[in-house]
């Protein structure tokens, strides 16, 4: 196998070369000159995004913890018929689990606990006198009710939106008999 060299003549190799070297340059300085313009654009869209994120998130939380809040009051008043009737058990209950979102809530996380009574036949009843107007077979069912609410501002106002969230939970469980 032969091998061939080709030459290339010295003017026209450094004229390539030189060519080559002014393409290079000029084309990365464009390149990143639109890379600093593209961010430049983009940046605000991007912070305006993960600013509506954490806030929602925030908001989701606080929500969530709204409900878990009616729910630990009502476990409470769901465990026996003694624990039914302490209505101001129930909101205490509610409000001690509801405590880490109390701080930065605007107002607050309030808690409003009651029951209610009705026969198993579906009749509706008062529950200090359930006991003689249900009639047997019927037997009285007793249900404790718990509703929970907190006004939470945002972090960032947007235009449009409003300025304060009101985020209200609700649970509803029969007690243990």
């Amino acid at each position: 196998m032969k091998t061939t060299i080709i030459t290339i003549p010295a003017t026209s190799s450094r004229r390539w070369t030189t060519r080559l070297r002014h393409l290079l340059r000029c084309g990365l300085r464009d390149e990143q000159g639109q890379s600093f313009v593209e961010l430049a654009l983009t940046l605000p869209v991007l912070t305006v995004i993960l600013l509506g994120a954490a806030e929602f998130g925030r908001l989701a939380y606080a929500a969530i913890e709204v409900s878990n809040a009616a729910r630990s009051g009502v476990a409470y008043g769901a465990q026996n018929t003694g624990t039914a009737a302490d209505t101001t058990g129930m909101q205490t209950a509610a409000t001690n689990d509801g405590s880490d979102i109390s701080s930065w809530a605007s107002v607050g996380l309030s808690a409003t606990a009651f029951q209610t009574c009705k026969c198993s036949d579906g009749s509706p009843t008062f529950c200090l006198t359930a006991g003689a107007t249900c009639v047997s077979p019927a037997h009285v069912l007793v249900y404790v009710q718990v509703n929970t609410q907190a006004t939470v501002d945002p972090l960032f106002h947007v235009y449009g939106l409003p300025r304060t969230y009101v985020l209200k939970g609700q649970a509803i469980m029969r007690v243990s008999q």
